[in-house]
């Protein structure tokens, strides 16, 4: 499937779900308005009736239901013809039945038999109690629109409720212009959705032109031919069309691998030459035992560091190979930052540091912990090869904005301006100020891909108000 089919119908897969979700919602709404706008003036009208026949209350506070019911039979035989936009109303479709302070059915215009009974229902319930009273049923309960709605009013006399007055309209005429609207609104909605998508595929059509070009540039180049690169419009894609012809530079020449083979080749040069010319004395005969077991120490000492830069140089080489970790798995973050301040005490305590360990408990994350603990001893191992005697090396762990903050800081001299641009490149060393010595200048370079590969970020800086670096190592947690 070509991107501007996945585009077009990824598009049109959100667009329908999400016309879908919204026109459910919305009838819903138009459903509710029309309801509220008929229950609204139901209530006006009943606490008129309430009134009306509160005014024609007996001494012995029994209500009169017999105007109401002449005034009701008349209404129901009245002619009149009413345009309310597109629906003609011919007749009142209202009806209102009475109940006293016990329940009991006074009158009823719409249920003539229920007359005498006491009915308990929510509206006369409710009202009875003070409450504000109203219900809808149905008058077949396999027919939805069969509901008629019922809105109740107190009838008071000498500030006690004496009876109860409920309008009963059918909600079918409300109805028609609820299913109007609803028609309506799917029309349009599904028009303007059907015309979204037909731009969204003119739009994806548009958008991935360039991207076509480059990719005919790219497989040019593949070819091994040289394509001038393609004329593209836009930032972005202009952008793109120039890092994709850098990236053919560099990939036409060896400039970095050459510079790669120079690095390494200068690091191994120190350590085999220091190798060889201890070798070449110890073959004198005349050469004393101290001085040969000096010698023998020098071999052991440049040999490891061989073997270290070689170790470091395989593990940074497979780290740089991975696009992303093999079996990412929950790890306690917690459990190896205490590891490591363990790990530190004895050469912090031999050097004459101090160790300030602060670490949260519970930091989970998803990762590596392989991976984590080595890029956690580096920084580690590069603050105290940079503090004073008698300095402070702080590590501690915490959480800030759902990240997980490992975090390293040195009394030493910290970062010069000219190093801070190049801290993490390959290769690239500092001499420590104890004995002027310089590492393998692939520590950092290591803490550097093991934090891209977990989504997090590595920051080396100078702490604010004094001396020392800060090393963070930021992941999300």
């Amino acid at each position: 499937m070509s991107l501007t089919s996945r585009l077009l119908f990824g598009f049109a897969m959100i667009a329908g779900i999400g016309f879908w979700l919204m026109m459910d919602q919305v009838l819903d709404r138009v459903e509710r308005q029309y309801l509220e706008a008929a229950e609204e003036p139901m209530v006006d009208m009943a606490n008129v009736m309430a009134e009306v026949l509160a005014r024609d209350i007996n001494w012995d506070r029994k209500i009169d239901t017999e105007p109401l019911r002449k005034a009701m039979e008349a209404v129901h035989i009245r002619i009149f013809e009413a345009k309310i936009y597109s629906h003609t109303k011919t007749q009142v479709n209202m009806d209102v039945y009475v109940t006293d302070a016990q329940g009991k059915v006074l009158y009823d215009s719409l249920h003539p038999e229920h007359i005498g009974t006491i009915i308990s229902k929510r509206d006369v319930n409710l009202t009875l109690t003070g409450r504000y009273g109203a219900r809808s049923t149905r008058d077949d309960e396999r027919d939805p629109n069969s509901s008629i709605m019922y809105v109740a009013a107190p009838i008071y006399s000498k500030g006690l409720i004496v009876g109860v007055v409920a309008v009963a309209k059918p909600q079918r005429s409300s109805f028609k212009f609820r299913d109007e609207t609803k028609a309506w609104l799917i029309r349009t909605i599904g028009s303007l959705v059907l015309c979204m998508v037909l731009g969204s595929f003119l739009l994806a059509r548009w958008t991935t032109r360039p991207i076509r070009r480059l990719t005919d540039y790219a497989e040019s180049i593949t070819r091994g031919e040289r394509p001038p690169v393609p004329k593209l419009h836009g930032v972005e894609m202009k952008t793109l069309g120039t890092a994709f012809e850098k990236m053919r530079d560099s990939l036409e020449n060896r400039e970095s691998v050459e510079h790669y083979v120079q690095t390494l080749t200068h690091e191994l040069k120190s350590p085999v030459a220091a190798i060889r010319g201890a070798a070449e004395l110890m073959q004198e005969e005349t050469m004393p035992g101290a001085q040969r077991v000096r010698f023998l120490r020098n071999i052991q000492v440049e040999s490891l560091r061989l073997q270290d830069l070689l170790e470091r140089l395989l593990s940074l080489a497979s780290l740089e190979n991975k696009k992303a970790l093999d079996e990412p798995a929950k790890v306690d973050l917690s459990a190896i930052a205490r590891e490591v301040c363990d790990h530190f005490t004895a050469p912090l305590a031999q050097r004459g540091l101090k160790l300030d360990c602060w670490v949260q408990d519970g930091v989970q994350v998803r990762g590596d912990a392989f991976l984590l603990q080595l890029a956690f001893t580096n920084l580690a191992q590069n603050a105290v090869d940079f503090s004073p005697e008698g300095g402070v090396v702080s590590i501690g762990l915490k959480t800030v904005d759902d990240r997980a903050c490992f975090v390293v800081e040195d009394e030493g001299p910290g970062l010069p301006d000219y190093a801070k641009g190049r801290v993490f490149e390959r290769f690239y060393s500092l001499p420590r100020p104890h004995n002027g010595k310089k590492s393998s200048g692939l520590g950092l370079c290591f803490v550097k891909e093991a934090a891209a590969l977990h989504q997090g970020t590595v920051e080396l800086e100078n702490r604010d108000g004094g001396k020392g670096a800060r090393a963070v190592f930021s992941i999300p947690a």
